[in-house]
């Protein structure tokens, strides 16, 4: 049987997307589906957030970790098995100060990189590099807050590569990111690590 095509499994990682209304909670939608990829009751997921606003998992479900992420109508729910994940879903839209957010945040080399682009391509070129710089910093803990500038991606063709990173994230060999179309009209980053 194939998995449904609101779902995707990407080696430890299996992730599914589905509709969430714009300022509702997410909980609701999250816990049933990890309670069925766990085949426990919802209450024995034990979800709970951390000091960071991080999701985890109850102390029973060692070497599982959660993550999540919504924009637009969407909701990106991720799942991974030895590993911890960090998920970053965007609604692809127009954003007129795209470079202006690259200057400031990023590093002068991406900042760079993605000012030497025809113009066409920017816009689709920085969601993708910040969907990945968010899945990595959402899967350390810390998110955004712990700063966008303090890991580098290089263009590698169409996709964005890990090239260094603050000590606290490990080393970019650490690291792997998985970016796909969920739907048309998003992007999304899957990132990894071993626990």
């Amino acid at each position: 049987m194939s998995p449904p095509r609101d779902s995707l499994q990407i080696g430890p990682v299996h992730c599914a997307w589905m509709p969430h209304r714009r300022g509702t909670p997410t909980a609701p939608l999250v816990q049933p589906w990890l309670a069925l990829q766990l085949a426990v009751d919802e209450p024995a997921l034990g979800v709970w957030r951390d000091t960071h606003g991080r999701p985890h998992l109850a102390a029973g479900h060692a070497g599982l970790d959660i993550n999540w992420s919504h924009s637009g109508d969407q909701l990106l729910v991720a799942l991974g098995r030895g590993v911890r994940v960090g998920a970053d879903l965007e609604l692809l839209r127009p954003r007129p100060r795209a470079m202006v957010l690259a200057a400031r945040f990023f590093t002068p080399g991406e900042a760079a990189t993605l000012q030497a682009l025809p113009a066409a391509l920017q816009e689709d070129a920085f969601v993708r590099l910040w969907c990945a710089k968010e899945a990595v910093l959402k899967a350390h803990g810390r998110g955004i807050v712990f700063g966008l500038h303090r890991l580098e991606f290089v263009a590698d063709g169409d996709a964005w590569r890990l090239d260094r990173c603050d000590p606290a994230l490990g080393t970019p060999a650490d690291w792997t990111l998985h970016a796909f179309a969920p739907m048309p009209g998003f992007l999304a980053t899957l990132a990894w690590r071993a626990l």
